[in-house]
């Protein structure tokens, strides 16, 4: 069943509860109201059948106790000494009405059939004498016909009424939900194809109802996707390109190796050292893919990190493996909310491009301050114009680093680390050198 029909017959249900309980309502206050009405109408013939009688009757005639019609109302005198038992004409005298005639009890009506016909009637006494009464009677019929057609009347609004709001709400649906299905429909397609794109979805963000934000969602997640799977794409390439170097390099080092037989070739040591080297590239290379792997998909653990003692433990180990460079750090106290690990890791890949660009006898300055920012600056040959916006990206490497160590990695993971943190990185240049 469609979420259109759903609706249609939500509401239909809705709307049909809603006319049942009017129609519950509205038949008995009808009911109730011709009842009080012709009991009102019964009451005041009675009242009046004094003067009525006057014009029945002269001064020395009997009571007449046949029935009376005065418009739709039946008039019978009935003169004392009563008995229960048949009348002339019309319903036979109960018990109670002899006491009502003398005044024993209060007048009273009641609902009685003659002749096929259903009548209101009402007892009550007449001031000629002791033991006179008189009833007045209402014929039920035509309230009858008159409840009866309500009734037709009202399932009929009910029925109708369902039908109608059913109809309603199913067109109203169809427009409601078109776009949903239009977002139904692009989604089909993206799960077919796998193309992450959000065409078909123009005019529907535009609004804002939850559709609206439905289908901006989709189109934003939809984006995010395809950033993402064109970042993996990009990172799938970069690396097979990035592995096959060193790993060339050493597969043809350790051929020349291998041919040499075991003999004393005085290339051996260096081609060994090289090769060495390229392994050691090599793993550099996987561990910082693996790092950057790890820091987009875990979950940081925040903790109260002190950023100038980080810092110093950095600067402390690269001064032992790096003493032809000097370093220095100007580290005011500073309290970040971090995760203690990966901002060890950026301020280490910081502090070690800045090593590997510094000339010998070059500075290395660090510094932090009491706002949370982190720079190292160095004395090397700066960054290029044209080459600042891309300083941050996977595996980008100037022209002027080609020749040089390293993976194109490490930036990329000190980007990533401080966008997680919610923080940002920018490179600034010098005369001479660069200021991360």
């Amino acid at each position: 069943m469609t979420l259109r029909t759903r609706v249609a017959l939500a509401v239909a249900a809705v709307v049909a509860a809603a006319l049942v309980a009017v129609s519950l309502v509205v038949y008995p206050a009808t009911a109730a109201g011709l009842a009080g009405q012709h009991d009102g109408e019964l009451v005041t013939a009675a009242g009046q059948a004094p003067r009525l009688l006057d014009s029945f009757k002269t001064a020395d005639s009997p009571l007449p106790t046949t029935p009376i019609s005065v418009g739709d109302t039946l008039l019978q005198f009935w003169p004392g000494p009563l008995r229960a038992g048949p009348t002339d004409g019309f319903v036979p005298l109960a018990e109670q009405d002899e006491a009502v005639a003398f005044g024993k009890v209060a007048p009273y009506f009641r609902d009685v059939t003659y002749g096929g016909v259903r009548y209101r009637l009402y007892t009550a006494p007449l001031n000629l004498g002791e033991g006179v009464l008189v009833r007045t009677a209402f014929p039920l019929n035509r309230d009858e016909d008159t409840l009866n057609a309500l009734k037709l009347l009202l399932a009929g609004l009910t029925v109708g009424g369902a039908l109608v709001a059913a109809a309603g709400a199913r067109l109203l649906a169809g427009r409601v939900l078109r776009p949903i299905g239009r977002l139904t429909a692009v989604v089909e397609r993206v799960t077919a194809t796998g193309t992450l794109t959000a065409d078909g979805l123009d005019g529907i963000g535009a609004g804002r109802d939850e559709v609206a934000r439905l289908a901006s969602s989709f189109t934003t997640m939809t984006e995010a996707l395809r950033e993402s799977v064109l970042a993996q794409r990009r990172l799938v390439a970069d690396a097979s390109h990035e592995l096959r170097t060193p790993l060339t390099s050493l597969t043809t080092n350790l051929e020349l190796l291998e041919e040499g037989r075991g003999t004393a070739d005085p290339q051996a040591p260096a081609l060994a050292h090289e090769a060495r080297v390229q392994a050691e590239e090599l793993r550099a290379l996987v561990n910082d893919l693996v790092e950057l792997a790890r820091h987009g998909d875990i979950q940081l653990h925040l903790e109260d990190v002190r950023l100038d003692l980080v810092a110093g433990r950095v600067l402390a180990r690269a001064a032992a493996r790096a003493p032809h460079v000097r370093l220095r750090g100007e580290l005011d106290g500073c309290l970040v909310s971090a995760d203690a690990d990966a901002i060890e890791r950026a301020v280490s890949n910081l502090v070690d491009n800045a090593i590997k660009w510094s000339p010998p006898g070059g500075e290395v300055v660090v510094r932090v301050d009491a706002a949370g920012t982190l720079s190292v600056s160095d004395q090397g040959p700066g960054i290029a114009p044209q080459d600042l916006p891309f300083v941050f990206d996977r595996f980008y490497r100037a022209e002027s680093a080609r020749s040089l160590p390293g993976s194109g990695l490490g930036l990329a993971i000190v980007r990533q680390i401080a966008e997680a943190h919610t923080g940002s990185v920018r490179a600034e240049p010098l005369q001479p050198g660069v200021r991360l």
